[in-house]
């Protein structure tokens, strides 16, 4: 096994943490696998997994070494697209990360739809609510809600989106609409335990207003919490996207809008700058097309939800 497969074996084995999966990612055999990796610590010397019965999870040293193995990956594939016409033909594969409940609702039907118009295209997509690093983790494109640090990759704005509080028009008539923060405090109040909730709820132009809320009911899923208050169960905190079409049909009523901090930008993000091959290239441009024409991420500004 040369130097570069076996940079393939130990990418293919830490992505799918087993031998045998990792093994049928790439069609070898588990033994072929396995003495390579045995084969490859030998020469470095270090031992890049731990091994259990069930799994198999990279030690501090193979983190560190999978960052460079698919940065040499990258850019290997990099140069023989450029050699096959990748650079001005959409071949190979996509790698994509974004926020969970965004990649289900906007990035996957764009994706599919892509993917039919260009046959030759594969895509893998990463959904995760943190900040991912593309470098090192190996991705073509982030989509990132939120301000964006300063940093070396290109961004391209796509809509924004605002941070409501929302229940159902059942149980505002029963409970009675909030028409200030002190308000909420009487409410059933249901929220997400995700990395990113907070248990203080900031309003204003600056976040210059809080209020600290006792949920009744916390949940992981932000499609439980909304489906709760879609219920008419209780009231919840998400963005806008994530219950557009709720809001749209009347199942769910925004309040306190005049409160509302300042809507967040939402980025598709690359590395590759105006070079970029085509497949990011052809991607960017076709998801930057429809997401810009969808009027829950870019409303008209008579609509209902405004920026």
């Amino acid at each position: 096994m040369d130097r570069l497969q076996t940079l393939e074996v130990f990418v293919a084995v830490a992505d799918a943490e087993s031998f045998a999966a990792g093994s049928r990612a790439l069609g070898m055999s588990a033994p072929s696998v396995t003495r390579g990796i045995n084969a490859l610590e030998a020469r470095l010397g270090a031992r890049l997994f731990t091994r259990t019965t069930r799994r198999v999870r990279l030690t501090e040293i193979g983190e560190r070494y999978l960052a460079d193995a698919r940065r040499i990956l990258a850019e290997l594939q990099a140069a023989e697209d450029g050699v096959s016409g990748a650079a001005t033909r959409p071949t190979g594969v996509l790698r994509i990360t974004c926020p969970t409940e965004f990649g289900r609702l906007h990035v996957m039907p764009l994706l599919m739809e892509y993917l039919e118009r260009y046959p030759e295209m594969r895509a893998e997509v990463v959904m995760v609510d943190r900040v991912v690093n593309m470098i090192e983790e190996g991705f073509d494109i982030a989509v990132r809600i939120g301000s964006l640090p300063s940093s070396g990759l290109s961004a391209l704005r796509v809509g924004s989106v605002r941070r409501v509080v929302c229940g159902s028009p059942s149980y505002f008539a029963r409970e009675g609409t909030p028409d200030s923060l002190e308000a909420l405090a009487g409410l059933r109040i249901v929220a997400s335990s995700n990395l990113n909730a907070s248990k203080e709820w900031r309003f204003g132009h600056a976040g210059e207003h809080a209020i600290r809320v006792s949920p009744r009911l916390t949940m992981s899923s932000i499609a439980a919490c909304i489906e709760a208050a879609r219920s008419g169960w209780g009231i919840t905190r998400v963005l806008s996207y994530q219950v557009g079409e709720d809001l749209a049909a009347g199942r769910l009523q925004a309040v306190l809008e005049e409160l509302e901090p300042p809507p967040l930008p939402i980025h598709l993000l690359h590395s590759e700058g105006r070079g970029a091959v085509a497949k990011v290239r052809t991607f960017l441009d076709f998801a930057a097309e429809r997401l810009r024409a969808n009027s829950v991420l870019n409303p008209s500004p008579s609509a209902r939800l405004t920026d």
